[in-house]
């Protein structure tokens, strides 16, 4: 899975695996259970652990634990589905074939929302014999998502039985398991299409199954149809089946053995666009046909990466095809099923007229997610959901290496920092996780799947590739990948992996570093020095992130680490009882003022020195940004990098310039670095020619703007106006309002004249102005470069005329990426009664599909005007919005983060914890909800030590 944008209490990773006796008991006449315990969670709704639940009959139910028991293992499901897309429901039949490893007497499966019609057990004689087999009783016990299966007699250990099971149920409304999705035709016409979402535990709606991933099966499906429509799943499709009534029945190729997540179906009336690699892969990009003309992009970037992925795994992709489908109602960004994966429209079609250049980087890189998934997650699989960082992370590391190889003009290293960035910010509060971490519920499972387990993930695995080298980190996946092929893996298996690779042979005397980066003071032996398990595990099983504290006396170096954390200063009462028992092994790399070699040394204890060979005026650590620690420089280590960026910023790094601003600002929220010295820091911006540092230093001083216009603090909102206009006039003045010029060049156009707007800059308005007047004249086909587009919407969307105007272009836009550009536009009015109706549109899931109601809230919540509008909301329709999103879903957690996290005063603070602790009350609990606490805590504690300083620093400044 991909999320649109990425945003868990700190359990130790259960490290051993407790099994537990066996328990007997006599629960129906004649019917002896026996249940083997695995790690497993006990039901949650009942205090004794040994009792067992009660099925919606009212009868014992055998199984009391959330995971499934190992007794009985799935082989193959031979699966029949027909959705009728009139009466919006589906009838279904499959057979699983299963393998009992222990003698019992019932079988658990997991369903939900599911009649169980029938249910009837074949032995390997019956089915020889041609016997019609037992019916079995069925007993429900929803709170845990499972049915048990009830056998007259025990199912022996060591022999295959076959299950047939007859069921029914209404498509899902939602955006799981087996649900309807609809478009508008050009016409005006809406069509329904039936299409599943499963990950992580929804495949228990759609049918009956073993729905954990390490049951791994083979499945073979028929889906049934009308002849207007057409059915995709996983497989090709063998053959066509004619039945009685003009349906039809497609039959698929049985899959490779896979996990139940990742099954998928579709029927629907899309058109494709088609190409082949060069191993011979069938790659097919289907959209609804009024978009099939935005299809092409996909389809050239799919082939690319396929080929890329091939070659660098050295493992070819193991099915025959692979579709890509754009579906109309998606709630994340997109989903890896293998062979047939499922995308939002803006995650994969590019409009050649409406897509800006950060379209195309964004689309490019959930393609190379979701095909990273095809090797990491879909042929490898994490063993349970406390890894599924091993999916995750790796999927979006591996968009930074393929998008670089493929398409290295859209600069995807340079974005990379901002995906270590991003997640700093919740992995610097307490309330943060480790990235291997328990989870058991469904709703702790959907939790995972956040920036901890995507963006440290992937910066982790980058940091140790940087330690390792190119070349062995990859031969350590490739054998990590070849090992477990088509079967699950825990975080150890890939330590192990990487350790092979890399420990070899040291008779040699080789050494895990690539050889340009050797320097001679730092190269120690890995097999005696440093071991990667041993390493990364401090990294996997502690939450939060070191910081490194600098300290230069004379010719040495004393470092010290200690745990970075944002909000909380050293001299608080609470700091020390927060720092015990944190350690990193951190693998440092620095560079000094007398040359720009790269030095390396491992922290693997709480200080240590390094002496240094030469006089230095300078040094900075963490080169190129590539480990994730932020690093502090005591005494007058910040005043001496300040001198150089001053006199000349480029004898460092251009991605060290960036590490350097992004670092000093945290350092303020840590308190442990004045803000005017971070602000100071930013002046060099005049003379720099790098896009990613100039953006980096404007990112933080419109992120004060915003903060300050919120607080209505008109006298600082005024002069920080006056300052950024003033001092990136050159930049503002020398864009063009064009396409033109390298990825990075539109990016910084976007960027900077939307800001330029925002502030009512008069040349900016006017021209915006000038453009939108154009464009409405002209009926909406004048043809504004896609770079700009969102700024000129926004500025035209302040008028009433042209609000209802772009909400009127708004129904009638066939392409996802000119929606969404409107629709932020919209969301930029001044009027809450405008905003408002955003809202009730977005409710109603009509002319705005619910999809976009989280992002569309999370931008009202951002506008002055609507911040209260959009928190109102949230409590008066919490009962609402649980309808339309699961508690623990993306969706859900950015309405929630949206709406409350960018409050920064004590009464905002109260309200949110009194509005979450009544939730608590009714059983509903989120692990971001203390996140929200701690990161509005945070604000409030920045604008009381730092909004003086910036006052004065502004005033000095101008």
């Amino acid at each position: 899975i991909i999320h649109s944008s990425a945003m868990a209490n700190p359990w130790r990773k259960l490290i051993f695996k407790i099994y537990m006796g066996f328990y007997c008991s006599t629960i129906m006449p004649k019917m002896y259970i026996c249940s083997q315990f695995s790690m497993s969670s006990i039901d949650p709704f009942n205090n004794d652990p040994g009792a067992l639940p009660v099925a919606t009959n009212g009868e014992p139910f055998p199984w009391n634990e959330l995971r499934l028991p190992s007794m009985v293992i799935p082989l193959h499901y031979d699966l029949l589905v027909h959705p009728n897309l009139t009466s919006l429901d589906f009838v279904g039949s499959e057979k699983i074939e299963v393998l009992v490893r222990d003698a019992t007497q019932f079988i658990i499966l997991h369903s939900k929302d599911l009649e169980i019609m029938n249910v009837v057990l074949q032995s390997e004689e019956d089915l020889r014999y041609g016997k019609p087999g037992k019916r079995l009783n069925v007993l429900s016990y929803p709170a845990h998502q499972q049915i048990a299966l009830l056998a007259p007699e025990k199912l022996m250990a060591d022999l295959r039985y076959s299950v047939a099971i007859d069921f029914q149920a209404k498509l899902a409304n939602g955006f799981e398991g087996f649900y309807k999705s609809t478009y508008r035709t050009r016409g005006g016409k809406t069509r329904i299409i039936a299409v599943t979402d499963f990950e992580p535990t929804e495949a228990r709606m759609a049918f009956p199954c073993f729905d954990e991933p390490s049951f791994k099966a083979n499945f073979s499906i028929k889906m049934r149809r009308e002849s207007g429509h057409v059915a995709l799943s996983n497989m090709p499709k063998v053959k066509t089946i004619e039945l009685e009534g003009g349906l039809l029945e497609d039959h698929f190729e049985t899959t490779v053995k896979m996990s139940t997540y990742l099954v998928a179906y579709i029927v629907c009336d899309f058109n494709s666009v088609s190409g082949t690699t060069s191993s011979g892969v069938k790659v097919s990009v289907y959209a609804s046909p009024d978009k099939w003309s935005q299809t092409h992009y996909a389809l050239e970037a799919s082939l690319k990466l396929l080929d890329f992925y091939e070659n660098y795994f050295d493992i070819n992709y193991p099915l025959p095809k692979l579709d890509l489908i754009a579906i109309p109602d998606f709630e994340s960004g997109a989903m890896e099923n293998w062979g047939l994966i499922t995308y939002k429209e803006t995650s994969l079609l590019f409009d050649t007229k409406t897509s800006s250049a950060s379209d195309k980087l964004w689309v490019t890189k959930v393609i190379a997610h979701e095909l990273a998934h095809q090797w990491f997650g879909n042929l490898v699989t994490m063993e349970w959901w406390n890894d599924i960082w091993l999916n995750e992370g790796f999927a979006t590391y591996m968009e930074l290496i393929s998008v670089n190889a493929t398409y290295p003009e859209l600069k995807s290293d340079d974005v990379f920092l901002d995906v270590c960035f991003a997640v700093i910010k919740k992995d610097s509060l307490n309330s943060s996780r480790p990235i291997s971490n328990r989870a058991e519920t469904p709703t702790q499972i959907e939790e995972m799947f956040d920036a901890v387990s995507y963006n440290k993930g992937a910066c982790i695995l980058n940091m140790l590739k940087d330690f390792l080298n190119e070349e062995k980190f990859r031969k350590g996946i490739i054998h990590y990948l070849k090992t477990f092929s088509y079967g699950n893996a825990k975080n150890d298996d890939l330590w192990s992996s990487l350790s092979n690779s890399c420990l070899g042979d040291f008779t040699s005397g080789e050494f895990c570093y690539s050889d340009s980066k050797m320097t001679t003071n730092t190269l120690t032996f890995l097999g005696e020095n440093v071991e990667v398990k041993e390493m990364m595990t401090t990294w996997t099983v502690q939450k939060g992130i070191p910081l490194v504290v600098i300290t230069r006396e004379g010719r040495s170096l004393r470092l010290q680490q200690e745990r970075f954390l944002s909000g909380v200063f050293k001299e608080d009462p609470e700091w020390r009882a927060l720092q015990e028992r944190y350690l990193w092994h951190i693998p440092l790399t620095y560079s000094m003022s007398a040359s720009n070699v790269v030095h390396r040394h491992v922290l693997k204890s709480r200080t240590d020195t390094l002496e240094l060979s030469e006089k230095i005026s300078w040094v900075k650590f963490n080169v190129d940004s590539n480990g994730y620690y932020i690093v502090h420089y005591e005494g007058h280590g910040w005043d001496q990098l300040i001198t150089q960026l001053n006199q000349n910023h480029t004898l460092l790094r251009p991605k060290d310039r960036v590490g350097l601003i992004h670092d000093a600002f945290q350092l303020v929220s840590a308190g442990r670095l004045t803000l005017d010295k971070a602000l100071d820091l930013t002046r060099y911006l005049q003379h720099e020619a790098s896009i990613p540092a100039l953006l980096k230093g404007l990112e933080y001083l419109e992120l004060f703007y915003h903060m300050m216009e919120r607080k209505n603090v008109s006298d600082v909102t005024e002069n920080l106006k006056h300052y950024i206009l003033r001092y990136f006039k050159p930049v503002i003045d020398t864009q063009s309002w064009s396409d033109k010029g390298s990825v990075q060049d539109r990016m910084l156009r976007s960027t900077i004249l939307k800001l330029a707007c925002y502030l009512n800059h008069p040349p900016c308005i006017q021209k915006a102005t000038e453009l939108f007047s154009q464009w409405m004249e002209s009926s909406g086909k004048l043809n504004i470069p896609s770079d700009i587009l969102k700024i000129v919407y926004s500025v035209g969307a302040q008028t009433t005329v042209g609000w209802n105007y772009l909400l009127e272009q708004y129904g009638l836009s066939v392409s996802g990426a000119e929606k969404e550009k409107i629709l932020y536009a919209l969301s930029t009015s001044k009027h809450q009664e405008k905003l408002m109706k955003l809202i009730e549109l977005g409710m109603e899931g009509e002319v705005i599909k619910t999809q976009e109601l989280s992002s569309l809230l999370y931008t009202i919540a951002r506008n002055p005007k609507g911040q209260q509008l959009a928190w109102n909301f949230l409590r008066e329709n919490w009962t609402h919005l649980l309808k339309k999103f699961d508690l623990g879903s993306y969706a859900m957690r950015v309405i929630v983060f949206g709406t409350t996290s960018h409050f920064s005063s004590k009464d905002e603070l109260q309200e949110v914890k009194l509005f979450f602790d009544s939730l608590k009350t009714q059983g509903l609990h989120l692990d971001i909800f203390q996140t929200i606490l701690e990161t509005i805590s945070k604000n409030i504690k920045w604008l009381e030590k730092n909004l003086p300083t910036l006052r004065t620093w502004l005033l000095v400044s101008s």
